[in-house]
């Protein structure tokens, strides 16, 4: 539980924050990649935040399938680092 904690106090974290470009990118690539089979419930934001960044990864780790995890990994290690 304590990794879910961590990604909770980073979405916290990154509410309201806008996401940098590096972080950005990889969400609109989850959205290319991914939107149909694990994405289809969520709608793209053109100036995402950290915390819908975060969301994603989320989505993708759930939703998705082993070809999207790694895509998820980068988006929450991007997100930590810009926090």
């Amino acid at each position: 539980m304590t990794k879910l904690r961590d990604l909770e106090e980073l979405k916290r974290l990154g509410a309201g924050r806008p996401a940098p470009e590096s972080v950005a990118a990889l969400y609109r690539e989850a959205f290319r990649t991914f939107g149909a089979q694990a994405l289809w419930s969520r709608t793209p934001s053109e100036r995402p935040t950290i915390a819908q960044a975060l969301v994603i990864a989320e989505s993708l780790r759930r939703e998705g399938d082993m070809r999207s995890f790694p895509l998820a990994a980068r988006i929450e290690a991007a997100c930590r680092a810009a926090v």
